[in-house]
């Protein structure tokens, strides 16, 4: 299954990237990273890992309790 997403991953990063360059249109860009070919797919992806990369490791070092958190004995 994970294979699977991989793939799809994949295919979904290689037409994104092949309609960005098919339907460019920076000939007038007011930004450098507007001239880059396919910069907004490759900064989409990184920022979307980022939250969720971050998001898991918040979760497993701050938000998550043990499994016996309500059977320590307090005494």
């Amino acid at each position: 299954m994970k294979r699977l997403w991989s793939l799809t991953g994949g295919l979904v990063l290689v037409v994104a990237v092949g309609l960005d360059m098919i339907f460019r249109h920076h000939v007038h860009a007011i930004f450098w990273w507007h001239r880059v070919p396919a910069f907004e797919v490759f900064y989409g992806l990184l920022g979307s890992l980022v939250l969720v990369w971050g998001a898991k490791w918040l979760g497993h070092a701050w938000l998550q309790r043990d499994a016996d958190y309500y059977h320590e004995d307090n005494a």
